[in-house]
């Protein structure tokens, strides 16, 4: 079993005195950025903030994103984290193919490769399929800008959710964990957030990048069971105790086995 990440919280490694204030923040996981968040002439001081809290903090556990595979700060990257345990794993960012999981599988790290490229989608299928892939993530943004899309439009979301489809298919096809969402850029709009969440919830992801700590918690209010959910999920757990069977019907409804399992994910899911 796969741990479930509903929010998974960007920090930037060049800003090391927010490091433990974000692993406090209340997200799923951290992931300490080497890429995006970092400017070129501030890579190697980056690793370096990063290497002294790897260090200084053994029990401290998280992610790393690193630069992504055609650039030349990489190979120090992944050197970088294989030569730290609690590193739980690498974000790939610009996944674009087997190979490039597989090097990080090496340095004998977890993959969660983001799919925000051209090449990375028409890749979904070998990216999916390496081993040590624990689940996927949706970087939206890097593929808008590299296909014209216009955000925040209708064409935006017909594009954004074809995308989210494919990930979603090939996650359930390679029995990786529920993939992640990626990033919604406006912090402020806390009503917009919440939105996207429920949406790409109920498509079947398990959670959401996010790039600020008040996100976290329209995140999880998003992705956790509502209180009608669990009333039917226990209402569908009592019926088949009391039936002993997998096949009866409730409110005029026919339950079967799978709805069954529905209502177990669900009753589990209000658990955590």
């Amino acid at each position: 079993m796969h741990p479930q990440i509903r929010s998974a919280l960007f920090v930037p490694a060049t800003r090391p005195e927010r490091f433990a204030k974000a692993l406090a923040a209340g997200a799923d996981t951290v992931i300490i950025d080497l890429e995006d968040a970092v400017q070129h002439d501030l890579k190697d001081q980056a690793r370096e903030h990063l290497r002294d809290f790897a260090s200084a903090h053994p029990q401290a556990s998280f992610w790393v994103r690193t630069n992504d595979a055609t650039t030349a700060w990489f190979g120090a990257d992944l050197a970088l984290c294989a030569a730290h345990e609690n590193i739980r794993g690498v974000i790939l960012p610009k996944a674009e193919s087997a190979l490039q999981v597989q090097q990080v599988v090496q340095a004998g790290k977890t993959v969660l490769p983001i799919i925000e490229s051209a090449k990375g989608v028409l890749a979904l299928a070998e990216i999916s399929a390496q081993q040590g892939v624990e689940r996927l993530s949706f970087g939206s943004l890097d593929l808008m800008l590299e296909l014209g899309t216009t955000p925040d439009t209708a064409g935006a979301a017909l594009l954004l959710n074809h995308i989210r489809c494919q990930i979603l298919l090939h996650s359930a096809t390679c029995g990786l964990a529920k993939p992640l969402d990626g990033v919604y850029p406006n912090f402020s709009d806390q009503d917009g957030l919440s939105a996207l969440a429920r949406q790409v919830r109920d498509m079947g992801f398990g959670g959401m990048l996010c790039i600020h700590p008040a996100q976290i918690a329209a995140i999880h209010a998003a992705f956790a069971p509502s209180t009608a959910d669990i009333a039917w999920a226990q209402r569908i757990m009592e019926m088949a105790d009391s039936t002993g069977s997998l096949a009866f019907q409730m409110d005029g409804q026919m339950v079967d086995a799978p709805v069954i399992e529905r209502a177990r994910q669900i009753l589990r899911a209000s658990a955590q």
